[in-house]
């Protein structure tokens, strides 16, 4: 297998970086259009539109949209059929992920200024739908990121949807789902999923706020969706970019590039190196290690068309780059010394020194792994309690305030050409 290598020595590197970094979803126009039209029929059509959407594409037929909703024996039976060993790890990646949302929360707050009283007060969202991939996968952590949070964030009304395989969720998906207090689990997913959560029908509950990955059928819904509701946001395929410097062990260097492209072919794995050894290196070890595999074929297809080495030539170059990609996930071997994670601003996270794979970010060391893709990381934040609460701004002004700025707010109101508001503020004089 053959990686592209891009060197900052070559003419028109920048250019070629980002031809390299962009990506296009084919047939996208299409996907836009079935949504569309999904949406609209749950929109006019409730829980009939639902049905029928359901049977086609989750493959399950529901006499009645009640039907849809996980029991209670369905829940004592997941964990009938799972070894206790696996609850037990699924509760410490639970109390982790825990402990480190719990110092996210943030209180209401208020301050006086010539007697008057200003502040914020601070809510959790009443309801939000969580949107959990299923079929032939199984992602409890994809439960666990994102039902966490909202919990420790106060959130009463939490309903989770999956697509079902044989009518049946995965019952460690639905472990995590019960031991994060979800309060209502239905059978399927798909766009279908999204416009049920987002207008409601009359068996399932609008919510206020959706989160949680998908397909790209997904992803479109939510976007569509958004106005009406809430959502976390618009990702893209996954990815991770590795700095390294001349020590790092080439193996973990290529099982960490293998372990981001087993997502899926969009998903990208970076190598940023001053170090042509190391390249070398990381090279030869793909090629060997990449025969037992067991995604061999998605490996594959990731690394050569997306997966990429870049050469540098000192720190300044990596610092700029680095910032410039804005990585979804960024490991860094080495470079103690220069600590580049003071340097690097652009990133969902950050992973520090061989002992840090991002594989831990992604199930247990507590750190959220819903982080943001494609760039976006120069603007936007891993998912977190923040993303459940809402702040809702509070004045109580005094009289002698009152009188101080009904003048200032007048003059004001008269430079925008606005009577009525300069009438209110001098009506407080």
């Amino acid at each position: 297998m053959k990686i592209k290598i891009l060197n900052t020595s070559q003419a028109n590197f920048d250019s070629r970086l980002s031809d390299h970094l962009s990506f296009k979803q084919e047939n996208y126009e299409s996907v836009e259009k079935s949504v569309d039209k999904i949406l609209k029929k749950i929109e006019e059509s409730g829980d009939t539109g639902l049905r029928l959407l359901i049977k086609k594409y989750d493959n399950t037929f529901y006499k009645n949209i009640s039907h849809s909703i996980v029991t209670k024996k369905e829940i004592s039976n997941a964990y009938l059929e799972t070894p206790k060993k696996v609850v037990t790890h699924l509760r410490k990646a639970m109390r982790n992920i825990k402990s480190f949302s719990k110092q996210q929360k943030l209180k209401s707050w208020t301050i006086k200024i010539k007697g008057s009283k200003l502040g914020e007060k601070v809510t959790p969202i009443n309801s939000v739908g969580i949107y959990v991939p299923g079929g032939k996968a199984s992602y409890p952590s994809t439960v666990l990121m994102n039902a966490i949070p909202a919990k420790v964030a106060g959130v009463r009304d939490i309903t989770m949807v999956c697509p079902p395989v044989a009518g049946k969720l995965n019952p460690l998906v639905l472990i995590a789902a019960d031991l994060c207090g979800v309060n209502k689990i239905y059978k399927f997913g798909g766009a279908h999923a999204i416009g049920a959560l987002a207008y409601g029908t009359e068996t399932v509950k609008p919510v206020d706020k959706i989160v949680g990955p998908g397909n790209i059928y997904v992803a479109t819904a939510k976007k569509k969706v958004y106005g009406s509701v809430g959502i976390d946001s618009f990702a893209g395929p996954s990815e991770v970019l590795i700095i390294a410097d001349q020590n790092a062990s080439a193996e973990l260097v290529a099982i960490d590039m293998f372990a981001q492209a087993e997502h899926d072919e969009l998903a990208q794995a970076i190598l940023m190196t001053s170090s042509k050894k190391l390249i070398d290196s990381v090279s030869l070890k793909i090629n060997s290690l990449i025969k037992n595999q067991s995604r061999k074929e998605i490996i594959e297809k990731s690394l050569s068309t997306r997966g990429l080495f870049i050469k540098v030539k000192n720190v300044k170059e990596i610092v700029s780059i680095a910032n410039e990609i804005a990585p979804e996930h960024l490991e860094i071997f080495g470079y103690e010394d220069i600590k580049l994670e003071t340097k690097i601003d652009n990133a969902g996270a950050i992973f520090l020194g061989k002992n840090s794979p991002e594989v831990f970010g992604d199930y247990c060391a507590g750190p959220n792994h819903v982080l943001p893709t494609s760039g976006a990381a120069k603007y936007a934040s891993p998912l977190g309690v923040y993303d459940f609460l809402k702040r809702t701004s509070l004045m109580k002004i005094s009289s002698s305030h009152s009188k101080e700025l009904s003048s200032t707010a007048a003059l004001l109101a008269d430079c925008e050409g606005l009577s009525a508001h300069s009438q209110s503020a001098k009506l407080r004089k």
